[in-house]
């Protein structure tokens, strides 16, 4: 591929994530190349807002479009394997919404096709790409906080018990873990030196059957802790604390963060990091997503796929069971 040609993007679905990635094209100084979507008349108005040149009359003719590199995935988790297949079959690469699939299962099904067919499969997980992150990073890697000891993250909204929506709807893929405990366990896999190997955790149902609320701790062979609180039915901080040998580090509305909290243990200290900006977080996402098809850079797949072998071990210890799973 030359390195200069931009590559040529297309976006199944046309909900809030396809219109911020639309917007994040725009402020690249880019367009979107096609859209396709189970209603055809949402993608119609869709491309007239953003001025798309093409709309699929059947969404699927983007999965074999010749003009197409690279495919955004934003459409219900539970839709997910199904379009991974077909597009990296394709030859397509394919950035997908959170949670990339429904289990452990699926994901290894998606890898196994990705590199069989020489293509970038990546997860949009923003934690992996807001420049906070990588800014943190380096510091605890440089020593300055010492080892990693404990990780504590927090993340809840309250949500009514509306049995219609895709919170609380198994056949939608509901329930807290895949909604929101994916970002809260892509944080805490991104600073742990491996994946936890012992989990304990205590869970409360909703009415449909979904996990609704949670509480977890987990611990790796390094010794190090994670405790996780997730709730669609209890209004919680988005928070994390990764707490070190020599201070700690407080994240507020820690999946698009522009700004951390770095304490010293011993003085007291406080120092505002501030690093990218949350207004720019798909952005940050497809431009290290061409990056990876350009140049082969690291998108955290096998961070995805370790955090996939957990939310999937708990799903299946509460007896959270969607009906594609059965």
């Amino acid at each position: 591929m030359n390195q200069s040609t931009p590559l040529r993007w297309a976006v199944l679905g046309t909900g809030v994530i396809a219109n911020q990635m639309a917007q994040a094209l725009h402020s690249m100084g880019r367009t979107l190349d096609a859209v396709g979507n189970r209603t055809y008349e949402k993608a119609v108005a869709f491309a007239e807002k953003y001025g798309v040149p093409k709309v699929y009359t059947d969404y699927r003719e983007m999965f074999t479009d010749p003009e197409i590199d690279v495919i955004y995935l934003t459409t219900p988790h539970n839709t997910h394997i199904a379009f991974l297949e077909q597009a990296l079959s394709h030859g397509k690469h394919v950035l997908c919404e959170k949670s990339i699939t429904l289990n452990s299962e699926e994901l290894e099904r998606a890898a196994a096709l990705a590199k069989a067919n020489g293509v970038v499969l990546a997860e949009a997980m923003t934690i992996y790409h807001m420049p906070l992150y990588r800014e943190l990073q380096a510091r605890i890697d440089s020593g300055a906080l010492g080892k990693v000891n404990l990780i504590q993250l927090n993340f809840g909204s309250f949500k009514d018990y509306d049995m219609r929506n895709r919170f609380f709807n198994p056949r939608l893929a509901g329930g807290a873990m895949l909604d929101i405990g994916v970002y809260a366990f892509s944080l805490a896999r991104l600073f742990l030196d491996s994946n936890p190997d012992q989990v304990c955790s205590f869970v409360r149902k909703a009415p449909t059957g979904v996990d609704e609320s949670a509480v977890i701790s987990m611990a790796n062979r390094e010794g190090q802790l994670v405790n996780v609180t997730l709730s669609l039915h209890s209004k919680q901080p988005k928070r994390a604390v990764i707490s070190c040998e020599k201070g700690y580090v407080e994240i507020m509305e820690y999946p698009r963060a522009e700004e951390a909290v770095i304490v010293d243990a011993g003085t007291g200290e406080r120092e505002v990091l501030r690093a990218g900006r949350t207004a720019d977080a798909l952005r940050y996402e497809l431009e290290d997503m061409e990056e990876a098809i350009r140049t082969g850079k690291d998108m955290r797949l096998s961070c995805t796929v370790d955090v996939m072998a957990l939310m999937t071990r708990l799903r299946r210890e509460w007896g959270v069971v969607y009906p594609e799973e059965m």
